[in-house]
């Protein structure tokens, strides 16, 4: 039966690389599905991060807008923290939901 296998297959060296070869696809910490897994994984993080990135350069213009125009500042901080003036009242006005 063994003389039947060339006898290219039945060497050393290629049994061992065969070995070789399956330990690193399928047994191996670093095999090549979980390579895989990560290079995807962080391929989704890095685009994660260039939102944030881009959030951030967004931020950086309003607040550079804002800190500039001392009018869109106290529209900003009345819209937003309801601050207001001395003698002012500020009333919110909630809308009634539709049932």
């Amino acid at each position: 039966m063994l003389k039947r296998i060339p006898k290219f297959f039945r060497s050393f060296y290629f049994i061992t690389t065969a070995l070789f070869v399956v330990w690193m696809f399928f047994f191996d910490s670093n095999d090549f599905i979980t390579q895989y897994q990560m290079s995807k994984q962080l391929s989704d993080l890095e685009d994660v991060k260039e939102g944030y990135v881009e959030k951030m350069e967004e931020v950086e213009k309003d607040r550079k807008a804002l800190m500039g125009n001392s009018d869109l500042l106290e529209k900003y901080a009345r819209e937003k923290y309801l601050m207001k003036r001395p003698k002012e009242d500020v009333f919110i006005i909630v809308p009634k939901e539709e049932e």
